[in-house]
């Protein structure tokens, strides 16, 4: 399908808001395997829906983008069938568009169960515990971007890569495999040594981490490529960063295997992630952290987001205003913008 127009089905989804969303998701989760539970979810905090909407009614775009502090790729109509690399049910996103397409065609302006079309439309893929996810990011992108773009191409993917070439089950186990210590590693504690993945598509997209250590720390340790080259937020290491008190929000990063690993989340870095918007959840250990906080138990596996922002305050509101202490020059630049979203 391609230039359509909004259809009735479309209009049938804009009538939920993000929290029925993540409702909706939150009970389709138990179906969906456990190789892509937690990739969906911080998928769908990478695209928040009340963010899309709050910059589609800005008066002015660049003024409002500015006022966010935001940075890097946040158009989700930019990466249409590029956004899900991570899911392993990235590899069914052609015959998700195609689903999807058909239910358009065959739908009769009835009324619209969100959990009941992500299951549906999964099953009508193949195997719906591989499928689920990826058809729950189908949806949200076709509510997003429109019918007309979202059929744009048939979103042909490229033949799954490293650690997502293999089997569902061997990169769950794989994530949180630790690394070998080497000859009597068995005596080592505080230097034990884990791995963080920051991109399971690429073999070697993974650095070294000790016990205790924070992840952009260890990040910052490799400088194997020219990362600044990469993306101009990445001053240190692969993952963006500005300062490292927590008070930018440029480091965060989704954890899609591993989150047990990690140490639990400190009340600075809870409230600054309100702050930024990023939808953390209340877990100990949740899927969404600042790099900058979370320190490493065991090996992990992360996926970086391609933009940042502070928008916690003006888009979702209710957000407790926080003693912000900024470390760099950087983080400070930024303090006036985060202060004045909490105020405004």
């Amino acid at each position: 399908m391609s230039n359509i127009e909004e259809s009735k089905y479309e209009t049938a989804l804009a009538e939920y808001d993000e929290n029925a969303w993540l409702a909706a998701l939150d009970s389709v989760l138990p179906g969906i395997h456990e190789a892509d539970r937690n990739a969906v979810q911080i998928w769908f905090r990478f695209f928040p829906l009340e963010l899309r909407k709050y910059l589609e009614e800005a008066e002015n775009l660049e003024e409002t983008i500015h006022g966010l502090a935001m940075q890097g790729d946040f158009d989700l109509a930019t990466q249409i069938d590029t956004s899900h690399k991570f899911l392993y049910g990235s590899r069914f996103w052609p015959k998700v568009k195609s689903a999807i397409g058909g239910r358009i065609e065959s739908f009769n302006d009835e009324n619209v169960d969100l959990a009941a079309e992500m299951r549906s439309i999964a099953e009508a893929t193949g195997d719906s515990a591989l499928t689920m996810g990826i058809t729950a990011v189908g949806l949200m992108t076709l509510r997003q971007v429109g019918g007309e773009a979202f059929f744009v191409t048939d979103g042909a993917q490229p033949a799954p890569k490293g650690l997502l070439a293999k089997s569902p089950a061997e990169i769950v186990k794989i994530r949180t495999e630790e690394p070998s210590q080497g000859f009597l590693g068995f005596l080592k504690t505080i230097d034990k040594e884990f791995r963080v993945t920051w991109d399971e598509t690429e073999k070697r997209a993974r650095f070294k981490i000790i016990f205790d250590e924070e992840i952009a720390t260890a990040a910052a340790r490799d400088q194997s490529r020219n990362w600044l080259g990469k993306d101009e937020r990445c001053i240190e290491g692969v993952i963006p960063v500005e300062c490292r008190s927590a008070a930018c929000g440029t480091c965060w990063v989704g954890v899609v295997g591993g989150a047990e690993n990690l140490t639990d989340v400190e009340p600075l870095e809870r409230k600054q992630m309100k702050v930024f918007g990023y939808g953390q959840g209340d877990e100990k250990k949740p899927f969404i952290r600042l790099a900058c906080q979370a320190a490493a138990e065991g090996s992990v596996s992360i996926v970086i987001p391609p933009w940042n922002g502070v928008f916690g305050k003006k888009v979702y509101g209710n957000v407790d205003k926080v003693v912000l202490e900024p470390a760099t020059t950087s983080a400070a630049k930024l303090r006036e913008t985060i202060d004045d979203a909490l105020e405004n």
